[in-house]
């Protein structure tokens, strides 16, 4: 399948290049689905859309939010969007993935109870959005500096570059201790859950195929040992924090030789020990899932299927479509498994106006619960409002997947929609570009 750019005036132009690439693209006119309301417990989520985490480079040195974290969140917060889940946050500083990352320690709690209690107060009368904090330790990734200090649980062929450092089972186990600490803060600060976050890459993710790692009750051959650090993790959250929802966002399948899930080419996804981890947090209680799959460092294509890559990259081997289509048929397998599970699937900024039909039809067929957006929040948060007030949203104001804002996250500076908010974002890839990066 070649790659190609988004160039879609029709859904039936989008619907025959589907069926050209042999691919079934869930499509359907009534988007009512998208505005009924679900419970989590006694929390009531008004309508399926989802803010889905994505860093903006640009908390305060301590991690704290700073005027341009407000600015985002409070644009995230007047759009209208049911649940909004909230970018990474480090639990420890060696575990941040750049020098901007928020953190949330005692000192600064009540900076993040004070920008939960706004967005409330921003968000439209009839909507009170589902909160969710994500708890990361970025392992493999960490960068609290700016440059690379690699904390992995085990060696990895593919992904190592000959600085890696591996984390024995006490370190883990203090950094567990960081991640239920920070949990309480966030339960403090008004969060109405806590994402033990195990995708993309990172630590946590990274521990559930660890397979190479030895002598340790964290990885090794069994899935249980592998699977171990995050059950305990929610197991002692359960305990310690038990007025907070616990969940996690979850990388179903790496489509890279030697990851998670992944068959041996690396090729596609095998779904088997991906549903015997969440049969485990099924057992455990565990409301809600986000899923995503691939690495934004590896095969961003895989999660975040884009016209444009970034500079100097190479076009993916494959249309944007695949990526749209295998990302919604690897959540609609697990939404099918636990369909008293709420499942937020990921993927969609790609199609642009056309994902609302899309993500009805999935919702409608019981493929997922909510449908999940990253970039296109960035571009265009007022989104779900708009298309409440008017029927349909505005297709000009959608994201155009040029990938803008990943160059300005490879680069550490404040991420955001070059396009659609140029001001501030077209502005910091100006720079970027006159500094030749």
């Amino acid at each position: 399948m070649v790659h190609e750019r988004f160039r879609f005036k029709s859904s039936e132009d989008l619907l025959e290049k589907a069926k050209q690439l042999g691919l079934s693209l869930p499509f359907s006119d009534d988007i009512s689905p998208l505005f009924e309301p679900v419970f989590i417990n006694d929390k009531k989520i008004s309508n399926r859309f989802v803010v889905q985490p994505m860093e903006g480079y640009d908390s305060e040195d301590d991690g704290s939010p700073s005027s341009l974290t407000i600015r985002r969140y409070m644009r995230y917060a007047a759009g209208g969007s049911g649940i909004i889940w909230f970018e990474a946050i480090a639990v420890i500083p060696q575990g941040r993935s750049n020098p901007r990352q928020l953190m949330l320690n005692k000192n600064n709690c009540d900076r993040y109870k004070n920008l939960i209690e706004n967005i409330k107060l921003k968000a439209p009368l009839n909507i009170q959005p589902f909160i969710v904090a994500q708890l990361t330790h970025s392992g493999r990734y960490s960068k609290p500096e700016g440059t690379p200090l690699p904390l992995v649980p085990c060696n990895h062929p593919l992904l190592d570059r000959g600085n890696e450092i591996i984390l024995t089972d006490d370190e883990l186990k203090r950094i567990q201790d960081h991640f239920i600490s920070t949990a309480k803060l966030a339960y403090e600060a008004g969060f109405d859950a806590v994402d033990i976050k195990a995708c993309h890459g990172y630590l946590v993710h990274e521990l559930l195929f660890s397979y190479k790692r030895k002598n340790s009750i964290y990885g090794g051959a069994e899935p249980d040992k592998r699977f171990r650090f995050l059950l305990e993790t929610i197991d002692r959250i359960k305990i310690e924090v038990p007025g907070i929802i616990f969940t996690t966002r979850l990388n179903i399948s790496d489509i890279y030789p030697g990851g998670f899930c992944t068959t041996p080419d690396g090729s596609k996804y095998d779904l088997s020990e991906a549903l015997m981890l969440i049969n485990e947090l099924d057992k455990r209680g565990l409301k809600i899932l986000n899923t995503t799959m691939g690495s934004p460092y590896f095969n961003p294509h895989v999660v975040r299927p884009y016209d444009n890559p970034l500079p100097g990259a190479s076009k993916p081997g494959e249309h944007p479509l695949q990526g749209v289509v295998r990302m919604i048929e690897g959540t609609s397998a697990v939404q099918h498994a636990f369909p008293g599970m709420k499942v937020v699937g990921s993927a969609y900024s790609w199609l642009r106006q056309f994902a609302l039909n899309t993500g009805s039809a999935v919702i409608k067929s019981g493929g997922a619960t909510f449908i999940g957006f990253g970039r296109n929040s960035f571009a265009y948060p007022e989104m779900p409002l708009d298309t409440m007030k008017n029927g349909y949203p505005e297709p000009t104001k959608f994201c155009i997947t040029c990938s803008g804002c990943s160059r300005l996250m490879k680069n550490f500076r404040p991420a955001g929609c070059v396009v659609h908010d140029r001001e501030i974002y077209g502005a910091e890839l100006k720079k970027l570009i006159d500094d030749g990066k």
